[in-house]
């Protein structure tokens, strides 16, 4: 028989050697990211981290990118107290302006418009009554979008993914720490409910020593991707012509929460793996004429990627992306301890020596009483009344202005910002290089390994 093709097990030496080229094989792999020390911090700059907000009797707001997601977190600034709209910013004028009537139907100044192409938010943040920019526009100008208005000293939040390059994450942590300005990636999901009970059951160690969690961004997109307005002119771009964890914020930011990160811990290195593509290719056969320059395209991500992220202090992640097959929205939202588990969608937890035996239990009245999060407690009600996604929509930006008036430390800053945006450019690296391990860079210089406000 030759050699190569029998079935007979391997010896005692032929597994060790096998093993020993194995592990050298592993210490020899490229990596990305923290296997090179970081950058330099500009001269004159600092850590943000912990750093409060100055006190804002009111919180001057400008949006730049007024469409879809512009238009819905404007209504819920509009809906929180304290806060005054001074400009808008969109490269398409009716839009602009359908988002300066929602200001002045709900009684307030008109703002000023900047309608004037795609580097508009250029003139913007000269203004001297903005304290903070908000960007709401596609994911490619978010960082420009940032980057110019801390320059003009303007803090800046920034929708999701902050950045999808390492260079756009340095390049936000060092103008934040030059400029002394928060650049806050706002994950709205941090503040769903599910996801700030079950953090404080984490703090308050329901849970026991939490090992594990899952996270992800499951949710069928195909229809808005092949759409020819809105996401649809951009958000298939990216399909086209990279791999990788394009979206990994929604699931990763509360886990993130859950695991301390840079509040006594950080993700480490990740590897990850994608399958083909089938989804984008299929859609479009059954729905897409076939005059339409859309069969131009060649879509190259794969259908779900899946990582593996391991933190400092040894906990791992299972952190999945899939935008483009049938399936009910999901987030996993999952998190493992010593005493018990959480997994959502549907809401369900057990925890050792409950009664039933090995069974889920619910999310019941018992454990909405002992562990619902304060800001729900606090404001729920009106958040559900008038918020998007739930609610959670609404609490995030009362508490983004909440930590602005009263001279806080924000809930997210720019380190956060940059290592919840990096998986996208750390999966596509990895997949690269055969799913081989990558690491990530230290955004906060070493100084993740310490305690942090609670939320």
């Amino acid at each position: 028989m030759a050699h190569g093709s029998s079935d007979a097990p391997l010896s005692r030496r032929e597994l060790l050697k096998a093993a020993g080229l194995a592990s050298a094989a592993f210490a020899a792999l490229p990596e990305v990211g923290a296997a090179l020390p970081p950058p330099p911090r500009p001269v004159g700059a600092s850590s943000m981290l912990g750093v409060p907000f100055t006190t804002h009797s009111t919180v001057r707001l400008a949006i730049v990118g007024t469409g879809l997601r512009g238009r819905s977190v404007l209504r819920e600034f509009l809906a929180v107290d304290g806060v005054e709209i001074t400009a808008l910013c969109d490269n398409v004028p009716e839009k602009a302006e359908r988002a300066a009537k929602m200001v002045t139907d709900a009684g307030r100044p008109r703002p000023a418009l900047y309608t004037d192409g795609d580097t508009a938010f250029e003139q913007l943040v000269r203004r001297d009554d903005i304290d903070i920019v908000y960007t709401a526009t596609p994911w490619d100008w978010h960082v420009p979008v940032c980057l110019a208005a801390m320059r003009a000293g303007k803090h800046a939040a920034t929708e999701v993914p902050a950045a999808h390059s390492i260079e756009d994450c340095w390049a936000l942590v060092h103008e934040s720490e030059r400029s002394r300005k928060h650049c806050l990636m706002m994950e709205n999901c941090c503040y769903d409910f599910n996801e700030m009970l079950v953090d404080r059951m984490v703090k308050e160690g329901a849970f026991g020593d939490v090992l594990y969690a899952e996270a992800a961004y499951i949710h069928d997109l195909r229809g808005i991707l092949f759409e020819d307005k809105d996401e649809g002119l951009w958000r298939r771009t990216p399909h086209t012509n990279r791999d990788g964890n394009f979206y990994p914020t929604h699931g990763l930011g509360p886990v993130a929460w859950f695991l301390d990160v840079h509040g006594g811990d950080r993700f480490d290195y990740l590897v990850s793996m994608s399958t083909p593509e089938a989804g984008l290719t299929d859609w479009r056969a059954t729905h897409i004429p076939r005059d339409n320059p859309k069969w131009d395209e060649t879509y190259r991500a794969g259908d779900i990627n899946t990582s593996l992220v391991k933190t400092v202090r040894g906990k791992t992640v299972l952190l999945q992306h899939n935008v483009t097959l049938p399936t009910p929205y999901d987030r996993l939202n999952s998190v493992r301890g010593t005493k018990g588990v959480f997994k959502d969608y549907p809401a369900r937890l057990y925890l050792e020596g409950q009664e039933g035996g090995h069974r889920f239990r619910p999310i019941d009245d018992a454990v909405k009483a002992r562990y619902t999060h304060p800001l729900w407690q606090r404001i729920g009600d009106i958040a559900r009344a008038k918020g998007g996604h739930g609610g959670m929509d609404y609490i995030m930006a009362f508490r983004l202005i909440e930590t602005m008036r009263e001279g806080l430390p924000p809930d997210f800053d720019v380190y956060d910002a940059a290592a919840l945006s990096a998986p996208w450019p750390l999966s596509e690296a990895s997949l690269a290089l055969s799913s081989a391990p990558v690491r990530f860079p230290d955004f906060t210089r070493g100084a993740w390994d310490g305690p942090r406000r609670s939320r």
